[in-house]
């Protein structure tokens, strides 16, 4: 009797357990319930995470924290450590500068950085492609889809990581004051720009994903205006109508190339993609703040950005079931394991050659290098996966980079002009 009672709910929880199953795996299939699962996971570390913060602070923990390494950690997390004007005086600051480079020691220079930057990211480029549209075959003959974008974005994320704590332990830095939870608002935008990036790639070619980011200039001056309240010049308004106009020229090439009922274009994807332009302009606004309140150096934000990434993204692939699949397809397709390889390998180093090549040359050198970057990947893309291109395509694609070249141009010689009306600091140091 007691058998026949009990199985009935049995089968009802199993039943129930199934659908519970069917219906996450048929809201992760569109971008839509995959996104609302993502964002939800991050709130299982975000929520307690701000209750915590606000109860340290609430309580004065600082006032009553001992020397231990706990209240330590929970005081950087918290509280940060107070920025010491007379870090000035040590002796890293006070060395006299490296000797001027010859001409042609400076063309090497430039040559390497402008070498490792376009094999890094083309790279990248033409495997994230490969990754997210082809299919998978194996030695047995079967046949796989890689559709879990979240994961691409944690093997991204993990190596830089790694590379960067490596680099901060056998390097010396200087003094970190920033509180380490800060990181995790640019470190939440760069996930959601790097899922967006990944996920639009289903529904726009690649090319069309390469002219988003070179269009991206809009959003992120919408950002600045809103985060920062900066202002901007007359020609950086003008260059951005430019660009809007080139984006939306190739935009309606590419659906006139496919036709009207493809959906390789799709308001999906063109919705992605805008999101992927907020958070990508949200998280260097974020982090230009970070720099000139704190101080720290590149790598540092590198790291901390990174490890919340890790954080967020291994908490979200666990909790939604998918960090065990995603191993389970990189085991049965040996290819993509090493595409997922040289993927991270290619965005971790690419982030190490971002950094050198603005701290030797400035940072109009390096948008100059990654605009040819995004015109060579286009070129590279159309030639490798066959993507059609109209004539109002071409000509977009043409208007969105004389745009960015103008606009390189006039931010330079504006600079030029400003240095000359400033006068020489006679002050001996």
């Amino acid at each position: 009797m007691s058998a026949s009672l009990h199985s009935p709910p049995t089968l009802a929880g199993s039943n129930q357990t199934r659908m519970a199953d069917y219906t996450l795996a048929g809201l992760s299939e569109s971008w839509v319930g995959s996104l609302t699962l993502n964002l939800l996971c991050y709130a299982t570390v975000f929520v307690p995470g701000y209750f915590l913060i606000w109860y340290f602070k609430k309580s004065k923990y600082i006032e009553r924290a001992g020397s231990g390494l706990v209240p330590r950690l929970i005081t950087s997390c918290v509280y940060g450590q107070s920025y010491d004007k007379l870090a000035t005086t040590d002796p890293s600051h006070t060395r006299s500068l490296p000797p001027e480079k010859s001409f042609s020691a400076k063309c090497m220079q430039l040559s390497f950085c402008f070498l490792g930057l376009q094999m890094s990211y083309l790279t990248w480029g033409v495997l994230q492609e490969k990754i997210m549209t082809k299919e998978y075959h194996n030695s047995e003959g079967s046949i796989g889809h890689f559709k879990d974008s979240q994961f691409l974005v944690f093997v991204n994320r993990i190596l830089a990581f790694m590379l960067a704590a490596m680099y901060l332990t056998c390097t010396r830095q200087p003094r970190h004051t920033a509180p380490i939870y800060k990181y995790s608002y640019c470190s939440f935008s760069n996930i959601m720009s790097s899922w967006c990036q990944y996920e639009a790639l289903k529904y726009v070619t690649f090319p069309t994903q390469v002219l988003a980011k070179a269009s991206k200039v809009i959003p992120t001056m919408i950002m600045g205006k809103i985060i920062a309240s900066k202002k901007y010049e007359y020609y950086e308004y003008v260059t951005a109508m430019l660009i809007s106009v080139g984006m939306t020229l190739f935009l309606l090439g590419s659906t006139e190339a496919h036709g009207t009922t493809s959906s390789t274009t799709t308001m999906s994807g063109v919705i992605i993609l805008v999101g992927y332009m907020s958070f990508d302009a949200f998280t260097s606004n974020w982090q230009g703040e970070l720099f000139s309140q704190h101080k720290m150096s590149s790598v540092q934000m590198m790291c901390g950005v990174n490890l919340f990434s890790c954080l967020l993204t291994t908490t979200s692939l666990v909790q939604q079931g998918t960090f065990s699949l995603s191993l389970q397809f990189m085991l049965t397709y040996p290819a993509f394991f090493w595409d997922s390889l040289i993927l991270s390998v290619c965005s971790a180093t690419g982030q190490l050659f971002i950094y050198y090549t603005i701290s030797v040359f400035g940072p109009v050198v390096f948008i100059i290098i990654m605009t040819i970057r995004q015109g060579l990947a286009i070129l590279l893309s159309c030639f490798i996966y066959s993507h059609p291109i109209t004539l109002m395509g071409i000509l977009g694609i043409l208007l969105v980079f004389t745009a960015i070249f103008l606009r390189i141009y006039c931010s330079y010689r504006l600079r030029q002009v400003q240095q000359r009306k400033t006068p020489p600091d006679t002050t001996k140091v």
